[in-house]
């Protein structure tokens, strides 16, 4: 249980700070690190530098009591102890102020735990348990230790301040040989003050430097998340536009598939159309033409004979009429290498001249190139939307306008309203406004009809003309 609990509290402490900012992740976690950092390497400077403080104090005051220990060399190679008057003499040198005051205590000991003098007459001749620091004096080092208030010789005395214990040599005058050590009790107060204010101003150093990084790469992470901050956001608004534009994509590739499907369907229906008509006009004129031909061979007389021919003519005369009529609005002018205006030019010329009519264009300079599949929609958007125009409002205020905006092609035709003739024969492309939406969608545009206000009805096409276009 206490397992699964562990885990759940690493996983909920995950997931908060998962959600924090970087800057703020940083915050916490690079400061836990760099103070958890600054306390281990402070605590082991704090120990390196007092324990170099120490030997040093130990090796100046070693070096200080070498000046008047020394000539004791001579006598303790021979003798266990002091001989009284230099016992008496040492006391006189240690008892002064200022010596009492900073030194209270000095052992001398001799190898194997034996004491040689002490400021503690009751020592003097005992053996006790060498310290470790009398060893390594006798191995010639120079060592400092605080007072191990448990040893037996601090017990017999009552000692309840831990002095500082500094063991240094005694070597004989003549050879050198180490025949004793001298154990020195300095007083703590004076190094512990250097100590503390030591400690103190590494510390207070150690946490300037600390913060001096820590805000410098404090700011370096913030000025980075900042960047990362605002290249997420333009990456995910690009993405919105991505994914904007990828919607619009597949509505548009869905609409151009059931525009084409209709098309299709439409050209079936526009050719089942366009052989009822020849079939149903021309042909049979065709046909009664034909059977005329005969009866101009069978003619007996003159007039008889000519009558038949006018007969004949007229028929072949009302066949070549339809057949024009039909085939002028099945065939496009020329129009590849227009530019657009004149293509919207010559459609409504051409419708002019077919109903009499007169148009109003309104058509900016468009100097973009444009396909000629987008050319030929916009011929026949004019030429249907005209001829509703007549059929429906006679005629009455047309209005054809076009533009081009930020690459997306405007076209637009409108009335005045009222009422129309109908529809004369070969008026008309065959499509009708259904064929026309279709032919617009199947290129990628819209296509609206609409009311306008006090006057008739307006359809409007827009195709959006993506890298420019050509023709060809």
């Amino acid at each position: 249980m206490s397992g699964l609990a562990a885990r759940l509290g690493s996983r909920r402490w995950g997931a908060a700070v998962g959600g924090w900012s970087l800057t703020r992740q940083f915050a916490v976690t690079g400061g836990a690190i760099m103070l958890l950092a600054m306390i281990v390497e402070g605590l082991f400077t704090a120990e390196v530098v007092s324990r170099n403080m120490i030997d040093r104090k130990a090796a100046t005051t070693a070096l200080f009591m070498d000046s008047f220990l020394s000539p004791l060399g001579r006598h303790l190679a021979v003798s266990d102890v002091l001989r009284p008057e230099e016992r008496a003499e040492l006391d006189w040198l240690l008892g002064k102020d200022d010596f009492e005051s900073r030194f209270p205590h000095l052992e001398i000991w001799k190898e194997g735990g034996l004491v040689a003098y002490s400021r503690s007459p009751e020592l003097v001749g005992r053996m006790f348990a060498p310290p470790a620091g009398v060893v390594a004096a006798l191995a010639g080092e120079v060592s400092a230790r605080y007072a191990d208030l448990e040893a037996a010789e601090h017990k017999i005395r009552g000692f309840t301040s831990r002095y500082l214990e500094i063991y240094t040599p005694i070597r004989e005058p003549n050879t050198g040989r180490i025949v004793a050590v001298a154990e020195i009790h300095e007083v703590t107060e004076p190094l512990e003050q250097r100590l503390w204010w030591l400690r103190l101003n590494s510390w207070l150093a150690r946490i300037g430097v600390t913060a001096m990084i820590m805000a410098g790469l404090f700011w370096i992470v913030y000025r980075g998340n900042r960047v990362i901050m605002a290249q997420q956001r333009q990456l995910g608004e690009r993405m919105a536009e991505v994914e904007r534009t990828s919607r619009h994509n597949r509505v548009l590739r869905e609409r151009i598939q059931r525009a084409s499907s209709r098309v299709s369907e439409l050209n079936e229906r526009f050719l089942r159309g366009l052989g009822a008509d020849l079939h149903d006009g021309p042909a049979q004129l065709i046909g009664l033409a034909a059977l005329k031909v005969e009866h101009v061979r069978l003619a007996g007389t003159a007039v008889k004979h000519e009558e038949e021919l006018q007969a004949l003519d007229s028929f072949l005369t009302d066949a070549l009429r339809e057949i024009r009529a039909i085939s002028k609005g099945l065939v496009l002018p020329e129009i590849e290498g227009l530019p657009l205006p004149d293509v919207v030019r010559r459609a409504t010329r051409a419708h002019e001249q077919r109903t009499g009519t007169s148009v109003a264009v309104r058509c900016e300079d468009i100097p973009q190139p444009l396909p000629n599949a987008a050319k030929m929609c916009a011929y026949r958007f004019v030429q249907e939307g005209l001829n509703n125009a007549f059929r429906h409002a006679g005629g009455n205020g047309q209005i054809v306008t076009c533009k081009l905006e930020d690459g997306v092609l405007c076209l637009a035709v409108e009335d005045g309203g009222g009422k129309g003739p109908g529809c004369p024969a070969g008026l008309g492309s065959g499509l009708g406004l259904v064929g026309l939406r279709e032919r617009v969608e199947s290129l990628g545009g819209t296509f609206r009809m609409s009311k306008v206000p006090n006057r008739g009805t307006r359809i409007a096409m827009t195709l959006t003309m993506t890298g420019g276009g050509r023709d060809g």
